[in-house]
């Protein structure tokens, strides 16, 4: 890794000097200052924030609704106008020439021109993009209720989560989840062991303040692991210049008994910035109507993040760190065959379990048998100006340990022990505007080491570094936004060897080393490979009107295997299934073809989006039966599963209709709907119970009515009342060959909330409360995508029931207190 590292520091030493040429003496200060009002009334909007996002940079109005931003180079910005209640003004401005701009915002209920930001170096207002994507806003994660980040989004259409429990989600996009999902946590990839089921994404929900996704192959840009697209985690944009600003939280959830607190601060002086935050939640088991508390659902969770940076005319330079820390118990869903009470495990042996009783599955306190996974990252996120370009340049380090404890008898000795570290680079250069093309070219990839440190052995110690060099250009041609570019990727990937015997002293099994191996087993050999391909993107944006758009994109997507995938042999503690990889696979690549129809006006939007993907080499886990046709079964009564490849194609649609009669009233709502088919291939043979793809999300339809209230009374401000429904169809499309999945009946869901602002005379916020209800009316359900409805052991028991049902009844009480210590508005 030595050596990765001295790229790492040569990179610094460029970023240093590039710098210093940003900075120097012909790089002048510009400032840009104007006014915003009111389009109706001609009144000034103090308060109304004006956004540079790619250089990470703005300010407030005041109460006049004069604005200035210093310290900005002379280069052309995409600027962003916004305030509560008014539409979003998106511009383009020249700061070599323009050093006044006044600005005068619509009112309007809908909300437009939205800029996305996927990386760090380049900003692109969201309806001139050809690629799907769609954002989730600090307001609507502050007025929802949810039990980690990912859930925060398996609302939307498009997209969904596998579950295990409340608190492990992965997210899923149009069908495709693990690692043909690229989570990215401000713009720096997040690595975590993504190829388990059970886990999940290491990021702390309370660092959140905005959320992008994209909804489709994402290769071009960031490689393999975004074959269906990416989910970028942001968190919150910096306070203006001047000030110190920062709140304090605190929520609790009553179907799991979660209490969480949370506290964060920033700063701003002369564009030196820093934020510090810090969190903790804990909760007990779950419950719903069916199985009680559900035992091995507890977690702890405490988490710790922060930055420092400068921000100036040259650019910006931030250092960034998190510390994930989260004790979290995972179920087997073992049961009493009488009483269908919860059992637990107490012996290595495991010859009797007794049940639990109600004081265990009412405590905090964690099981023996429990996941401890830490993950800590440090990176930098640059952005200078040179002239008339920029360079991006984000470096990172992140390890992630991962501990499972297995052994009942040994509760300090984990099982499976995970250790691994991760060295990001991302560099994107963009090009001078010429002849109306703008140009990005770059160079991305990663440096991977993974090292085994348990008694369970079910991936071996491993090193990956990947590279891929690409470009992307777009163009205006006057109601026509064009972009294409294309990308080579290169992934070396090495196993090691391993033997292992008998612990003497624990007697649970350990690594040997070279030439001693005497009596000792070998579940992985050497292996080496590199796995290499090209991807691509073209799409066309037509304005046909003012409101009206249409988009279309074809993109070529790449996905490398992942290392269960490759090398795996054994079980893995929470699975139920002995795991074996298969050396011959080859990538993954897919040929996805995007269309959709916007629209959106004062009262009315709309969007229509459609796609079909087609993938070859598609990897899947199968079952594997010995000679008589019956389940092979190699150690502990695990059915044994080996990876496999076929050609897959998925389809689908999904639109939403928003209606707004009222300037207070939102009627909201979107339909999705997925389908995938296993198409085979070679050696692989398809037949009605194999012919569907497994983790197909059903139908689901999600309808909101809420009233917003700006001021119903003197001391309550931004008054929000909501209702929703939540409609999962039916979905009998599923990969039934053996026993993978079952049909999962349909199921309706009502959700609820109620908000608002309280403000002294003067009508400073004094704290804001938020009470929010998921499944009011307590149904018992089980959710397709919940891992936890195959956790049964005895499928055939009097109740006519199988499997763990999620969550019940849910309410919770967020109390939020902002600080402003010292505040230029």
């Amino acid at each position: 890794m030595r050596k990765y590292f001295d790229l790492l520091l040569l990179l610094f030493l460029i970023l240093l000097t590039i710098k210093s040429q940003a900075s120097g003496p012909d790089s002048e200060k510009k400032t840009l200052t104007g006014k915003i009002t009111d389009n109706l009334t001609g009144e000034a909007i103090p308060g109304a924030t004006v956004y540079i996002p790619e250089l990470k940079t703005g300010t407030l109005a005041d109460i006049n609704g004069i604005y200035i931003i210093e310290n900005l180079p002379k280069v052309k910005i995409i600027i962003q106008v916004s305030f509560l209640g008014y539409k979003s003004l998106v511009e383009n401005i020249d700061l070599a020439t323009i050093s006044s701009r006044d600005f005068i915002l619509e009112q309007a209920i809908t909300e437009m021109n939205e800029v996305l930001v996927i990386g760090s170096s380049r900003s692109t207002e969201i309806t001139s993009t050809p690629v799907p994507m769609i954002t989730v806003s600090s307001r609507e994660l502050q007025q929802n209720l949810y039990s980690n980040i990912i859930d925060a989004i398996a609302k939307l259409p498009g997209v969904s989560a596998v579950t295990t429990g409340p608190n492990v989600s992965k997210p899923f996009i149009h069908g495709l989840g693990f690692n043909r999902v690229l989570t990215l946590f401000d713009g720096v990839r997040q690595e975590g062991q993504q190829w388990g089921d059970e886990h999940g994404i290491e990021i702390d929900e309370n660092m959140i303040d905005r959320i992008e996704i994209v909804k489709g192959p994402a290769s071009l840009t960031y490689g393999s692991d975004a074959l269906a697209g990416v989910v970028n985690l942001l968190p919150a944009q910096p306070v203006q210049d001047g000030t110190i600003k920062g709140h304090l939280e605190t929520s609790y959830q009553t179907n799991n008994g979660l209490f969480g607190t949370h506290a964060a601060f920033a700063g701003n002086k002369n564009g030196f910035i820093w934020e510090g935050v810090v969190s903790h939640k804990q909760a007990t088991n779950y419950q719903n109507r069916f199985d009680g508390r559900v035992y091995g659902t507890a977690f702890n969770e405490t988490d710790l993040s922060g930055y420092t940076g400068l921000h100036k005319q040259w650019g910006y330079s931030d250092l960034n760190f998190s510390l994930f820390d989260d004790l979290q118990e995972i179920p087997d869903g073992s049961r009493d065959s009488v009483t269908r009470k919860f059992t637990k495990q107490i012996t290595e042996a495991d010859t009797f379990r007794p049940i639990v009783s109600d004081s265990e599955l009412d405590s905090y306190k964690i099981t023996p048998l429990h996941q401890h996974v830490q993950h800590f990252r440090i990176y930098s996120t640059n952005n200078f100006i040179i002239g008339n370009s920029k360079l991006g340049l984000i470096m990172g380090y992140q390890q992630s340990i991962r501990r499972e404890y297995s052994h009942p008898e040994d509760p300090d000795i984990p099982g499976l022990f995970l250790d691994l570290k991760t060295l990001t680079y991302d560099i994107k250069y963009i090009i001078p505007e010429s002849k109306g093309w703008e140009t990005t070219i770059g160079i991305n990839g990663m440096y991977q080491q993974n090292t085994n440190r348990g008694t369970e052995f079910v991936i071996p110690d491993y090193n990956q570094f990947e590279i891929g060099p690409f470009f992307l250009a777009t163009k205006t041609i006057g109601k026509l936004d064009l972009s294409a570019g294309a990308r080579s990727d290169i992934r070396i990937f090495r196993n090691d060897g391993m033997y292992i015997r008998p612990n003497p002293q624990t007697g649970y099994d350990m690594q040997v080393s070279l030439p001693d191996t005497t009596f000792a087993g070998h579940p992985f050999y050497s292996f080496k490979h590199t796995f290499s391909g090209v991807s691509g993107s073209f799409g066309v944006t037509y304005n046909i009107a003012k409101k009206f758009l249409v988009k279309g994109n074809i993109a070529r997507g790449f996905r490398a295997p992942n290392i269960a995938e490759i090398s795996a042999n054994g079980v893995h503690p929470g699975t139920l299934i002995f795991q074996i990889g298969n050396t011959a696979l080859k990538p993954e690549f897919s040929l996805q073809e995007d269309f959709g129809i916007s629209y959106r006006s004062d009262h009315v939007s709309g969007n229509l989006e459609m796609f079909i993907n087609n993938i070859t080499n598609y990897i899947f886990n199968q079952k594997l039966l010995n000679h008589l046709g019956q389940d092979s079964v190699i150690t502990g009564g695990n059915q044994t599963f080996k990876y496999q490849q076929a050609k897959a194609q998925l389809y689908g649609w999904e639109a939403n209709l928003d209606i707004h009669p009222y300037d207070w009233l939102h009627f909201e709502n979107s339909i999705s709907v997925t389908y995938a088919l296993n198409k085979g291939g070679s050696g692989i043979q398809i037949n009605d119970s194999s012919k569907f793809l497994p983790f197909i999300p059903p139908l689901h339809t999600n309808t909101e009515l809420r009233a917003n209230i700006k001021k119903m009374f003197k001391h309550l401000n931004s008054t929000y009342i909501k209702i929703g429904v939540e409609c999962f169809g039916k979905q009998d499309r599923v990969y039934l060959a053996d026993n993978t999945e079952t049909p999962t009946s349909g199921y309706v869901l009502f959700n609820a909330g109620v908000g608002a602002d309280i403000t002294n005379h003067q009508g400073k916020v004094l704290f804001s409360i938020n009470i929010l209800g998921n499944n009011i009316t307590d149904v018992a359900y089980q959710s397709h995508m919940s891992r936890l409805k195959y956790f049964e052991e005895y499928p055939n028991n009097p109740s006519g029931r199988s499997g763990i049902y999620n969550m019940g009844r849910n309410i919770s009480f967020k109390l939020t207190v902002p600080l402003n210590l010292r505040s230029k508005v």
